[in-house]
C-alpha cells in the first residue's frame, strides 16, 4: 500500500506539472544544480529515485532519512527544475511485487 502511495506521488507530480505548465513562472523553479544544492543544504535531502515522464520530463524524489522530509521535483527538457510537492514522513521501501499467479 505504501508503495502504491509512493508511485501515486509520481503520477500526481506529473499531473501537476501538466496542469500548471502555463503557470511555470509562478512556481518555485530554478536551475537544477541550484535546486539540488538548496535541498541538501537546507533540508539534508538527497536523491532517492528518478524516473522519466511521458513528456520526457525528469521526475526526481529527494528525501532525508534523518528528518523524513521529502521533495518531488520535475525538470522539463531544456527547462528549469520545479518543485511540485513536498512533505514529511518519508520511508524507504523495498517491497516485492504481489504474486499475480493465481494458478489454475
Amino acid at each position: 500500500m505504501k508503495r502504491n502511495l509512493f508511485l501515486m506521488s509520481f503520477g500526481i507530480g506529473a499531473m501537476m506539472l501538466a496542469a500548471n505548465h502555463a503557470n511555470a513562472q509562478s512556481r518555485q523553479c530554478a536551475a537544477h544544480d541550484a535546486v539540488v544544492e538548496r535541498l541538501a543544504a537546507r533540508y539534508g535531502e538527497s536523491r532517492q529515485s528518478i524516473g522519466l515522464g511521458s513528456d520526457n520530463s525528469v521526475v526526481e524524489v529527494y528525501a532525508s532519512a534523518e528528518t523524513g522530509s521529502w521533495t518531488i521535483v520535475v525538470t522539463r527538457p531544456g527547462g528549469p527544475t520545479c518543485l511540485v510537492a513536498a512533505g514529511q514522513s518519508f520511508q524507504q521501501l523495498n517491497e516485492a511485487l504481489p504474486n499475480l499467479d493465481q494458478g489454475t
